[in-house]
Protein backbone atom coordinates (compact mmCIF):
# COMPACT_ATOMS: atom_id res chain seq x y z
CA UNK A 1 0.00 0.00 0.00
CA UNK A 2 0.96 3.27 -0.96
CA UNK A 3 1.83 6.69 1.30
CA UNK A 4 -0.86 8.43 -0.35
CA UNK A 5 -3.06 5.29 0.07
CA UNK A 6 -2.22 5.25 3.72
CA UNK A 7 -3.20 8.27 4.53
CA UNK A 8 -6.50 8.73 2.87
CA UNK A 9 -7.42 5.56 5.03
CA UNK A 10 -6.36 7.40 7.97
CA UNK A 11 -7.55 10.71 7.05
CA UNK A 12 -11.23 8.42 6.62
CA UNK A 13 -10.60 6.57 10.07
CA UNK A 14 -9.91 10.33 11.63
CA UNK A 15 -12.93 11.76 10.07
CA UNK A 16 -15.07 8.67 11.05
CA UNK A 17 -13.96 8.68 14.71
CA UNK A 18 -13.64 12.63 14.93
CA UNK A 19 -16.20 14.14 12.28
CA UNK A 20 -18.09 15.78 15.10
CA UNK A 21 -15.50 17.22 17.00
CA UNK A 22 -13.65 18.74 13.69
CA UNK A 23 -17.72 20.30 12.42
CA UNK A 24 -18.22 21.58 15.74
CA UNK A 25 -14.70 23.31 15.71
CA UNK A 26 -15.13 24.63 12.32
CA UNK A 27 -18.53 26.37 13.98
CA UNK A 28 -16.59 27.66 17.02
CA UNK A 29 -14.10 29.27 14.91
CA UNK A 30 -16.83 31.09 12.44
CA UNK A 31 -19.15 32.25 15.35
CA UNK A 32 -15.64 33.62 16.76
CA UNK A 33 -14.55 35.17 13.84
CA UNK A 34 -17.90 36.71 12.90
CA UNK A 35 -18.43 38.23 16.01
CA UNK A 36 -15.23 39.34 16.92
CA UNK A 37 -15.08 40.88 13.21
CA UNK A 38 -18.22 42.82 13.73
CA UNK A 39 -17.76 43.86 16.97
CA UNK A 40 -14.24 44.77 15.76
CA UNK A 41 -15.51 47.46 12.94
CA UNK A 42 -17.46 49.08 14.95
CA UNK A 43 -14.29 49.74 17.26
CA UNK A 44 -12.50 50.67 14.28
CA UNK A 45 -15.38 53.14 13.09
CA UNK A 46 -15.36 54.50 16.45
CA UNK A 47 -11.79 54.79 16.30
CA UNK A 48 -11.62 55.81 12.89
CA UNK A 49 -14.32 59.12 13.03
CA UNK A 50 -12.67 59.78 16.66
CA UNK A 51 -9.41 60.41 15.06
CA UNK A 52 -10.22 62.76 12.09
CA UNK A 53 -12.88 65.24 13.84
CA UNK A 54 -11.34 68.13 12.63
CA UNK A 55 -10.10 71.29 14.98
CA UNK A 56 -8.06 74.25 14.49
CA UNK A 57 -6.38 76.74 16.38
CA UNK A 58 -9.53 79.14 16.51
CA UNK A 59 -10.85 76.15 18.18
CA UNK A 60 -11.35 76.39 22.61
CA UNK A 61 -8.33 74.86 24.54
CA UNK A 62 -11.22 72.51 25.96
CA UNK A 63 -11.78 71.25 22.90
CA UNK A 64 -8.84 70.92 21.30
CA UNK A 65 -7.42 69.38 24.43
CA UNK A 66 -9.32 66.76 24.47
CA UNK A 67 -9.41 65.71 20.85
CA UNK A 68 -5.57 65.36 20.94
CA UNK A 69 -6.27 63.16 24.15
CA UNK A 70 -8.36 60.76 22.31
CA UNK A 71 -5.85 60.89 19.40
CA UNK A 72 -3.10 59.77 21.73
CA UNK A 73 -5.04 57.32 23.13
CA UNK A 74 -6.16 55.78 19.83
CA UNK A 75 -2.42 55.83 18.85
CA UNK A 76 -1.29 53.85 21.62
CA UNK A 77 -4.32 51.38 21.61
CA UNK A 78 -3.59 50.76 17.94
CA UNK A 79 0.48 50.75 17.94
CA UNK A 80 0.25 48.14 20.89
CA UNK A 81 -2.36 45.73 19.64
CA UNK A 82 -0.89 45.76 16.11
CA UNK A 83 2.48 45.70 17.31
CA UNK A 84 2.40 42.39 19.78
CA UNK A 85 1.27 39.24 18.54
CA UNK A 86 -2.31 38.18 19.67
CA UNK A 87 -1.01 34.67 21.32
CA UNK A 88 0.56 36.95 23.67
CA UNK A 89 -2.04 39.44 24.04
CA UNK A 90 -4.77 36.64 24.92
CA UNK A 91 -1.87 35.34 27.41
CA UNK A 92 -1.99 38.82 29.06
CA UNK A 93 -5.45 39.37 29.16
CA UNK A 94 -6.62 35.87 29.95
CA UNK A 95 -4.05 34.76 32.38
CA UNK A 96 -2.32 38.20 33.07
CA UNK A 97 -5.20 40.53 33.86
CA UNK A 98 -6.21 38.31 37.10
CA UNK A 99 -2.42 37.93 38.16
CA UNK A 100 -1.98 41.76 38.31
CA UNK A 101 -5.45 42.66 39.83
CA UNK A 102 -5.32 39.90 42.55
CA UNK A 103 -7.90 37.40 40.34
CA UNK A 104 -10.29 40.38 40.72
CA UNK A 105 -11.04 40.71 37.40
CA UNK A 106 -10.91 37.25 35.81
CA UNK A 107 -12.91 35.79 32.87
CA UNK A 108 -14.97 32.95 34.23
CA UNK A 109 -16.26 32.45 30.01
CA UNK A 110 -12.87 31.29 27.58
CA UNK A 111 -15.82 32.51 24.66
CA UNK A 112 -16.32 36.00 26.64
CA UNK A 113 -12.23 36.21 26.79
CA UNK A 114 -11.92 35.18 23.34
CA UNK A 115 -14.33 37.29 21.44
CA UNK A 116 -13.02 40.31 23.66
CA UNK A 117 -9.20 39.73 22.83
CA UNK A 118 -9.63 38.96 18.89
CA UNK A 119 -12.25 42.05 18.49
CA UNK A 120 -9.76 44.50 20.48
CA UNK A 121 -6.93 42.95 18.01
CA UNK A 122 -9.05 43.51 14.88
CA UNK A 123 -10.44 47.24 16.21
CA UNK A 124 -6.83 48.31 16.26
CA UNK A 125 -6.52 47.19 12.70
CA UNK A 126 -9.57 48.41 11.52
CA UNK A 127 -9.27 52.02 13.25
CA UNK A 128 -6.52 52.68 10.61
CA UNK A 129 -8.45 51.62 7.36
CA UNK A 130 -11.50 53.58 8.45
CA UNK A 131 -9.41 56.66 8.94
CA UNK A 132 -7.37 56.16 5.71
CA UNK A 133 -10.69 55.55 3.94
CA UNK A 134 -12.50 58.67 5.63
CA UNK A 135 -8.93 60.25 4.55
CA UNK A 136 -9.63 59.05 1.08
CA UNK A 137 -13.08 60.60 0.42
CA UNK A 138 -12.59 64.28 -1.65
CA UNK A 139 -12.73 66.98 0.62
CA UNK A 140 -15.01 68.64 -1.63
CA UNK A 141 -17.75 66.86 -0.24
CA UNK A 142 -17.70 67.58 3.23
CA UNK A 143 -17.45 71.35 2.05
CA UNK A 144 -20.83 70.47 -0.03
CA UNK A 145 -22.25 69.36 2.68
CA UNK A 146 -21.34 72.26 4.80
CA UNK A 147 -22.53 74.24 2.13
CA UNK A 148 -26.20 73.17 2.76
CA UNK A 149 -26.24 73.17 6.61
CA UNK A 150 -24.87 69.88 7.28
CA UNK A 151 -23.18 69.64 10.91
CA UNK A 152 -20.24 67.41 11.46
CA UNK A 153 -22.29 63.69 12.60
CA UNK A 154 -24.63 64.57 9.75
CA UNK A 155 -21.90 64.63 7.27
CA UNK A 156 -19.80 61.55 8.68
CA UNK A 157 -23.06 59.36 8.98
CA UNK A 158 -24.74 60.47 5.22
CA UNK A 159 -21.83 61.11 3.38
CA UNK A 160 -18.78 60.63 4.31
CA UNK A 161 -19.04 57.10 6.12
CA UNK A 162 -21.39 55.61 3.38
CA UNK A 163 -18.27 56.15 0.84
CA UNK A 164 -15.61 54.98 2.98
CA UNK A 165 -17.49 52.05 3.56
CA UNK A 166 -17.43 50.87 0.20
CA UNK A 167 -13.82 51.82 0.09
CA UNK A 168 -12.96 49.72 3.40
CA UNK A 169 -15.07 46.68 2.34
CA UNK A 170 -12.10 44.46 0.65
CA UNK A 171 -10.16 44.84 4.15
CA UNK A 172 -13.03 44.45 6.41
CA UNK A 173 -13.13 40.82 4.28
CA UNK A 174 -9.36 40.26 4.78
CA UNK A 175 -9.95 40.86 8.52
CA UNK A 176 -12.87 38.70 8.30
CA UNK A 177 -10.39 35.66 6.61
CA UNK A 178 -7.53 36.66 8.76
CA UNK A 179 -9.44 35.61 11.93
CA UNK A 180 -11.10 33.07 10.60
CA UNK A 181 -7.48 31.50 10.91
CA UNK A 182 -5.98 32.98 13.52
CA UNK A 183 -8.41 32.17 15.91
CA UNK A 184 -5.92 28.99 16.08
CA UNK A 185 -4.44 31.09 18.79
CA UNK A 186 -6.97 31.05 21.07
CA UNK A 187 -6.36 27.21 22.40
CA UNK A 188 -4.09 28.83 24.34
CA UNK A 189 -6.72 29.68 26.39
CA UNK A 190 -8.74 26.54 25.85
CA UNK A 191 -11.10 27.60 23.08
CA UNK A 192 -12.38 24.72 21.79
CA UNK A 193 -12.01 26.08 17.92
CA UNK A 194 -11.27 23.79 14.67
CA UNK A 195 -7.25 23.79 15.76
CA UNK A 196 -8.10 22.52 19.19
CA UNK A 197 -9.95 19.42 17.35
CA UNK A 198 -6.97 18.93 15.83
CA UNK A 199 -5.01 19.11 19.45
CA UNK A 200 -7.66 16.40 20.47
CA UNK A 201 -7.58 14.49 17.91
CA UNK A 202 -3.69 13.77 17.54
CA UNK A 203 -3.48 13.31 21.49
CA UNK A 204 -5.69 10.49 20.91
CA UNK A 205 -4.72 8.83 17.76
CA UNK A 206 -0.96 10.06 16.99
CA UNK A 207 -2.18 10.64 13.34
CA UNK A 208 -0.54 14.28 13.64
CA UNK A 209 0.09 14.72 9.58
CA UNK A 210 -3.63 13.29 8.75
CA UNK A 211 -5.71 15.55 10.99
CA UNK A 212 -3.06 18.30 9.90
CA UNK A 213 -4.49 17.87 6.27
CA UNK A 214 -7.92 17.70 7.36
CA UNK A 215 -7.18 21.05 8.97
CA UNK A 216 -5.54 22.80 5.76
CA UNK A 217 -8.26 21.67 3.68
CA UNK A 218 -11.12 22.35 6.33
CA UNK A 219 -9.52 26.20 6.62
CA UNK A 220 -8.69 26.09 3.01
CA UNK A 221 -12.66 25.77 2.34
CA UNK A 222 -13.21 28.44 4.31
CA UNK A 223 -11.69 30.94 3.62
CA UNK A 224 -12.64 30.59 0.06
CA UNK A 225 -16.19 30.33 0.81
CA UNK A 226 -15.64 33.59 2.48
CA UNK A 227 -13.54 34.48 -0.37
CA UNK A 228 -16.40 34.35 -3.02
CA UNK A 229 -19.13 35.72 -0.48
CA UNK A 230 -17.24 38.82 0.14
CA UNK A 231 -16.54 39.42 -3.40
CA UNK A 232 -20.44 39.26 -4.35
CA UNK A 233 -21.24 41.47 -1.71
CA UNK A 234 -18.41 43.92 -3.20
CA UNK A 235 -19.63 43.90 -6.85
CA UNK A 236 -23.67 44.91 -5.51
CA UNK A 237 -21.97 47.60 -3.91
CA UNK A 238 -20.13 48.75 -6.73
CA UNK A 239 -23.91 49.22 -8.84
CA UNK A 240 -23.66 48.79 -12.57
CA UNK A 241 -20.39 48.88 -14.49
CA UNK A 242 -22.39 51.55 -17.10
CA UNK A 243 -24.48 54.12 -16.63
CA UNK A 244 -26.06 57.25 -18.65
CA UNK A 245 -26.09 61.23 -18.19
CA UNK A 246 -28.45 62.87 -19.92
CA UNK A 247 -29.10 66.88 -20.18
CA UNK A 248 -32.44 68.33 -21.33
CA UNK A 249 -31.15 71.56 -22.67
CA UNK A 250 -30.90 70.50 -26.72
CA UNK A 251 -27.57 72.69 -26.83
CA UNK A 252 -25.67 70.20 -25.01
CA UNK A 253 -24.99 66.77 -25.64
CA UNK A 254 -27.97 64.73 -25.18
CA UNK A 255 -27.00 61.77 -23.45
CA UNK A 256 -23.72 60.06 -23.17
CA UNK A 257 -23.54 56.54 -22.16
CA UNK A 258 -20.05 56.20 -20.20
CA UNK A 259 -17.61 53.24 -19.42
CA UNK A 260 -17.67 53.01 -15.39
CA UNK A 261 -14.60 52.65 -13.38
CA UNK A 262 -11.81 53.03 -15.34
CA UNK A 263 -12.25 52.30 -18.79
CA UNK A 264 -10.35 54.30 -21.15
CA UNK A 265 -12.79 55.74 -23.69
CA UNK A 266 -16.62 56.95 -23.46
CA UNK A 267 -18.59 56.54 -26.29
CA UNK A 268 -21.19 59.05 -27.43
CA UNK A 269 -24.78 58.82 -29.02
CA UNK A 270 -26.37 62.09 -30.48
Amino acid sequence: MGKFQELILDIGDLWGQYGALYLRGIRSTLVLALVATAIGCVIGFASGVLNTIPYTKNDSFLKRFVLKSIRIVIRIYVELFRGTPMLLQAVFIFYGLPYVTNNMYRFNSIWLASILIVSINTGAYMAESVRGGILSIDPGQTEGAKAIGMNHVQTMTSVILPQALRNIMPQIGNNFIINVKDTSVMFIIGFPDFFAAHRSAVGATYLYFPSATVEMAGYLTLTLLASFILRSIEKKMEGDRHFELAAADQLVMAAGTYRHRGEKEASYED
